[in-house]
Parts: structure tokens; sequence; C-alpha cells
């Protein structure tokens, strides 16, 4: 029977073929393949199958003598720099044995190379072989090239996620602008919607393929028969991949097991991704604390407390962080489990009751304590397990998830999420009752730089729950994501909204460049480090291309018939309500009388569908539907956040308990992942190697 279970050992089993390879061998690995491991066991599966030393992949890394074999672990195709570094580390070593393995299968190196039929074996991997040895100087050595599909990392039993394609979001209305000037007049795009793989760049072309290539392997080695549907038009293009993919067609021929999978644009519902609705512990978690140096789901935990060290200026520098991820502790693996899926209060408890429960296990002076958790108290309890190295080894896991969740609830930023909270309420509220320039209008007051003295606002950063510049552009993506649906522009209004965003965008270029303290999303959308590289020019170019992508955010459900409205106008009786498109896309799907939705479109049919369709007027054509298999997959593309994983456990088991629904997507959202996304160059254009 297929379960869940044998979806998310996938990654596990792929990564033991790695682990068959390196011992006695020196590993190099990139950071996004490092990110997929961290979350299968980290570093250390790779040290107890035999590997001497862990490296960066980086052109500055090399190996003595004595360290004769070498295996690199890379997520890109072997081309450009991911070549040139490969070269550079073994022209600086003394290997005689080589192993290069990619999580890019050959047949997309062979649409790089921009071979289009198939050919036996795999020729561009054994000419990759001769140039290594040729790099080792000796054509006698060994070398050996393999794809092993190392993409998923299995964050939860219930999610995967896939870092090397964290940075794949859905295309937008600048997107389509680019694609439309290289494309002659008669032959350019109305909408998103008509956009095709074959018009996008090459880069992205290969990403979505190497993708697609990532999943059927996923199936492949379940023996599933996947449905594909497709909700947006980024969807719709990974979707119509997937079902075109050489091995999949005879794979679906053959294939024991079926499944559903549905394809969603991230970019159908931003509402949910920026707001601060959710009641959600590790979504608080991942907005405050910073993340794990070169990863993009996990977040760096301050130890301290759990050694004798003294606090100085800079402690990361003597002590490395903790992190989330956990995988080597069933029990520390069971918290996170909690913590990810269960509202606020309950995974504070649980944290603190597990925490209690290791302290009893060890025998350490801990009483557990009624009434509400507080950092102190937590803080409190961890210090008993100090100085004992067996006892803080045996349950570091939860020791670590116990502090991150301290952290979060004393970090002085925390009290802004109520506040953006209700603020948020305010604007769902006002979005109803006024046109948009009286809405757009409530937000220049907040707009005040630090240091502004008006009592009558709540623009200054002096107090701890007060707007900065992160909250600010969370609470525009929020606005503007609504906007037009909410509230239609008016005939007449179009020249009062410019102005306003004009004077928007001035107020916001204010703040941000008297900012005493740059944040970690200033530094993403500026490329500044420093407030002194701050200067008027570049935050103001900065800001003008965000409210470019901003202009189109209300428009990005418009070619939906069913689903096109995430919000619910106030009736007089109850407020304006934000209706996630996650939570009605799986009631339409578990919806008892299976009524065919126009919105979610399938996309395995292929020929035979279209030949059904023209038949369907002279006869009755039944498509399958997504709730017709026990597995049912979500694929958020463009990242999914923790609190939208509860709304998918808890709708599915109101609905249609016995489903089996297992979350795919690109990465673990934070709220501030958002506007750098949307900002990015890299959708038409990722890094993939070439």
């Amino acid at each position: 029977m297929l379960t869940s279970e044998g979806f998310t050992s996938f990654p596990l089993r792929m990564w033991e073929k790695v682990l068959s390879k390196v011992r006695r061998a020196v590993v190099f690995m990139d950071d996004r393949c490092a990110e997929a491991l961290h979350w299968s066991g980290g570093a250390a599966v790779l040290l107890e199958a035999g590997a001497t030393n862990v490296k960066e992949f980086s052109s500055f890394e090399a190996c003595s003598a004595d360290e004769p074999k070498a295996v690199f672990v890379v997520s890109t195709l072997l081309k450009g720099r991911t070549v040139d570094t490969i070269r550079d580390i073994l022209s600086l070593s003394h290997f005689q044995y080589c192993v290069v393995v990619t999580a890019v299968a050959h047949s997309v190196h062979l649409f790089a190379n921009n071979v289009t039929t198939d050919m036996e074996g795999s020729p561009v991997f054994e000419q990759f072989e001769e140039k290594l040895c040729e790099w080792m100087g000796n054509m006698n050595y060994t070398a050996e090239v393999t794809h092993v599909p190392v993409v998923f990392a299995p964050v939860s039993p219930h999610l995967l996620l896939t870092p090397t394609f964290a940075h794949l979001f859905p295309l937008l209305a600048p997107d389509l602008v680019s694609i439309n000037s290289k494309r002659p007049e008669k032959k350019r795009f109305g909408s998103l919607v008509d956009v095709d793989i074959h018009s996008l760049p090459v880069e992205l072309q290969l990403h979505i393929k190497s993708l697609a290539s990532g999943l059927n392997s996923l199936f492949e080695a379940t023996g599933t028969r996947e449905e594909s549907f497709a909700v947006g038009p980024m969807s719709r293009i990974i979707a119509g991949e997937l079902s075109s993919h050489p091995q999949s067609k005879n794979r679906r021929k053959t294939a024991a097991n079926k499944a559903s999978i549905i394809f969603i644009d991230r970019t159908m519902d931003l509402t949910g991704a920026v707001g601060h609705h959710g009641d959600n512990l590790v979504e608080k978690i991942l907005t405050v604390l910073e993340p794990l140096p070169g990863h993009v789901t996990d977040a760096q935990v301050d130890i301290l407390e759990l050694t004798s060290l003294q606090r100085t200026p800079h402690p990361q520098t003597a002590l490395a962080p903790g992190c989330l991820a956990q995988t080597r502790s069933p029990v520390a693996h069971s918290l996170w489990e909690a913590m990810l899926t269960s509202k606020h209060k309950e995974a504070v408890m649980e944290v603190r009751r597990q925490l209690v429960e290791a302290a009893s296990k060890e025998k350490l002076p801990i009483k557990m304590s009624m009434g509400r958790v507080t950092p102190e108290q937590l803080c409190s309890y961890v210090q008993h397990f100090r100085g004992n190295l067996g006892v803080l080894e045996s349950h570091c896991g939860v020791l670590q998830l116990s502090l991150a969740t301290a952290q979060t609830l004393r970090h002085p930023s925390l009290p802004r999420w109520d506040s953006c909270l209700a603020f948020e309420r305010l604007l769902l509220q006002a979005l109803g009752d006024y046109d948009f320039p009286a809405v757009l209008r409530q937000l220049l007051p907040l707009m005040k730089p630090e240091g502004a003295t008006n009592s009558t606002t709540t623009g200054s950063m002096s107090r701890e729950d007060e707007f900065g510049p992160d909250e600010l552009i969370l609470l525009l993506i929020y606005l503007y994501s609504l906007a037009d649906e909410a509230q239609p522009t008016k005939r007449g209004t179009d020249g009062e909204v410019e102005k306003l965003e004009r004077e928007l965008i001035g107020a916001l270029t204010l703040v941000i460049t008297r900012e005493p303290r740059i944040s970690l999303l200033l530094q993403k959308l500026t490329g500044c480090s420093t407030p002194e590289e701050l200067t008027t020019d570049r935050v103001h170019s900065v800001v003008e291309d965000l409210f470019e992508s901003l202009r189109g955010l209300s428009h990005t459900r418009d070619h939906l018939k069913q689903l096109r409205t995430v919000y619910t106008a106030s009736d007089g009786v109850h407020q304006a309500t934000h209706r996630p498109l996650l939570r009605q896309i799986l009631q339409e799907v578990f919806h008892p009388d299976k009524p065919e939705c126009p919105d979610i479109e399938y996309m395995s049919g292929g020929l035979t569908d279209l030949l059904k369709t023209g038949f369907s007027m002279f006869m009755k054509v039944s498509r399958p539907h997504p709730s017709d298999n026990s597995v049912l997959f979500l694929f958020l593309v463009g990242g999914v956040t923790p609190s939208e994983l509860r709304l998918i456990r808890e709708t599915v088991a109101m609905h249609k308990p016995g489903t089996q629904v297992l979350v795919l997507s690109t990465r673990l959202l934070r709220p501030t992942d958002i506007p750098k996304l949307l900002l990015t160059t890299q959708r038409l254009t990722p890094d993939i190697g070439v």
C-alpha cells in the first residue's frame, strides 16, 4: 500500500547511494546539497560512512598528498562555474580517485548542450570523467560521474522541501514585460497564462526540467503513477513538463500505485504568506531568529546558555550555533513536528513538557509548574543540564528546540507581530469600506523615520511594538495582494493612486535611509551590509522596483473563474476576512459531489485528453478528479508557511480523514522572504551552473 512514509524515506535512500562512495574520501559539497543533507542526518552520516573530512565546495579549498580520494556533491549542471571550481580543487590537490555526484539528470545535461534527442549511455558524464583524469594529472587514475537526485529535504513526516529550487518563484507582471521584449510584436503574450516553457530563458527552462526530473525520480522509486493538476501559470508549466518527461511516460504505463499532485503558484495568495494571522510557534521562530548560515530554511539558535562561556559582544565567533533540524533524536524530531503543526500555545506547552521529561530521566531537580510558559522558565530549566556532557549529548535536540522557543518568546521584535496582526485586520475592514486611495493614505502616517517626533503615529522604531521598514514592506504586500479584488479601482482614481504611490515611495525611501541598524531583509533587498552604504538613489531604485511588482499582485487571480477571490467583505455582522486559497482548493477537492473546478486544471491527459475535450460536446466525458486517489500531493511553487501546514492538516481531517496528504514545496517561508522573491532577478535566470 502506498504511504506517505514511502515518499519521505526517498531522500534517505538517495543519500545512501552517495554514502556508498565516500569511504576514505574528502567530501566537497555545495550549500544546496548540504542543506538537503542537513535534514537527512547532516555531516555526521558522511563521517560515519567513512569520509575523512567534509569541506565547502570552493576554489579556495584543497587537500594534501595523503588524501588521495575526493567526492564532489553538487546541485548544479557540470558546466560553467561548477566545472571551474572542480578543476581548481583538483589542480591544487593530489587526488588519484575522484567521484562527482550531480543532482541534475543526464537528460537535462543533454538539453543544456543543445542535444534534444535521446542518446544511449551517458556521454556527457563519460566525457567529464576523462576531463577529471586529465586534471588529476594521470589518465590511468579513476574518475566516476553519476547522477543522484539529492534534491529533497524531509523536514517533517509530511513535508518535503527542495533546497535546490528554493529561489524558484512564480512569474510576475514585470517578467512578462521582459519575456515580451524579446519577442516579435505580433507574437507577444497577453498574460502570464499564455506563457509556455519554450518562451522562457534557457536557464529557467533547465531549472524547471531539473525539478520535473527530480519529481519523476520520486514517483519512479515508489512505483507511482501521478495525476497532475495545476493552479497558476508557473504550476501549469511545471506540471506539463512532468507529464511530458521522457521517463515519466514509461513509468505511468507500468506503475502499480496512483496518486494525485496539485501544483499551486504561491502568487495566487500572497496574503497568507506575509500576514501575521498564523498562530504558529515555528513561524515566529523563523521570523525573529536569523537564518542558519548557508541555509534557506533552518534558523540559528544561540546555545551559549548550555556552556560556561561568558557572554561577549561577539559570542558567535567562539561558539557554533544550534539549529532546528534535529534528525538524530526521535524525541526531538517528534517535538519539532508538534511545534510545526500545533497552535502556538499548545506547542510551547509541549516544549516545556518535553524539557521536564528529559530532566526527569536524568534526575535533575526540575519541578513541573502550571500556568503560562515564560522564556525565563524555559531558560532556568535548560541551565540544569549545563556542565554534564553525557546529559547534554543525550538531550541536545530537545535543548536546542527549547532554547529556540525561549529566544523567540523574549525577542524584542516579537511584540510587533501582534501590532501587525491588528493593523492587517484594520486594512481588511478598510478595503471593503473605502476606495483604494483612501486605504493607501492610512499607510502614510506609519512611514516616519526613526527619531521622528509625532505622538499621533506609530512610524518610529523607538518602541518595540511599532513598525520598522520590514513591517511596512510586508503591510504593502498584504494590501496590494487584496486591493483590486476587495475594491476595484474606479475610473478617475488612477492618477490619485499614482500620486499616493510616489509619496509612499519617497516616504519609505526616507525611512530606510535613516535606519541606524540594517535588517537582514534590507540587506537582501538593497545589497548593502551597512547603513552607510544605503544611499538615497540605491534605496529609491529598489523601492520603485518593489512597487512595480506590487501593482500586479491584485491581478494574479484574474484568469481564475471560481477561485478568484480570497477576500470576504464585512456584512455588518461579521468582520471582513481573508479566505486562504489553499483551504478553498482543498474544499473543492474533497467536496462529496466531486464537482469539476475549472481552476484546478488537469495536466496529465496529453493528446488523449484533448481528443476527449473535442468529443465532450457530443458525449459526457469525465476527467480524473484530485480526490480519486488515497494519496494527495500539494506542491506549492514558491514556498509554504508553517501555518498553512496546520491548515492543510485540519482541512483534510474535517473533510476526508482517510486521505494521506504530503506537502512538497520549494522552501519553508518566512514572511520576510516574500519581498526578496518579488524583486529577485533569478526568477528568469536562476543559478543552475550554466
